[in-house]
């Protein structure tokens, strides 16, 4: 029954008779919903095929490859996991064992400011193309070497001068 009342060809011969139907009651409604325009925050780039002057590059050439650089790719994505998974260990060892060793802070301090540093160096690079925004990318970058720098070094004035980072939170969390 509930497929027979939609049917199309229903509503086109009640349509005649029922002015109810005939009128659109709730096309005011959407308009009006639909009625402010779409703004773009960043208009796109333009569209250009760049090429040489022997070789002219056409629209269905491949993309061209990057050459290889250690520091990405394959070896950036292994280094990312192994720093992922050595602060695993490192960050419930000193609270399980009890060890109170400088060394081991030393080096959860190091792991962690260089997974933040990776973290937010991917935000960076993912939300802010150098194509699109050149000198906001660029600042992003520096400051982000500036932050990190300010976090190790206060890392480490903590570690030398201080009670060091795992007994540091362990006293908060006893407190």
């Amino acid at each position: 029954m509930a497929m027979f009342a939609r049917s199309s060809l229903l509503r086109q011969s009640l349509a005649t008779r029922s002015p109810l139907l005939q009128r659109n009651v709730g096309v005011s409604q959407m308009v009006a919903f639909h009625a402010s325009a779409r703004k773009q925050i960043l208009p796109p780039l333009p569209q250009e095929i760049k090429g040489t002057p022997d070789y002219p590059r056409i629209v269905n050439d491949p993309a061209p490859i990057p050459e290889s650089h250690p520091s990405e790719g394959s070896y950036h994505w292994s280094f990312e996991r192994l720093v992922c998974l050595g602060l695993v260990p490192l960050t419930l060892a000193p609270f399980a064992a009890g060890s109170l060793n400088p060394v081991m802070d030393a080096v959860l301090c190091s792991l962690i400011v260089a997974h933040s540093h990776i973290g937010f160096q991917a935000a960076i690079i993912d939300y802010f193309r150098p194509q699109r925004v050149p000198k906001f990318s660029s600042f992003l970058h520096w400051l982000l070497r500036g932050f990190t720098l300010t976090t190790a070094v206060g890392l480490y004035e903590f570690e030398t001068n201080d009670v060091g980072l795992t007994e540091g939170l362990r006293r908060i969390w006893k407190a």
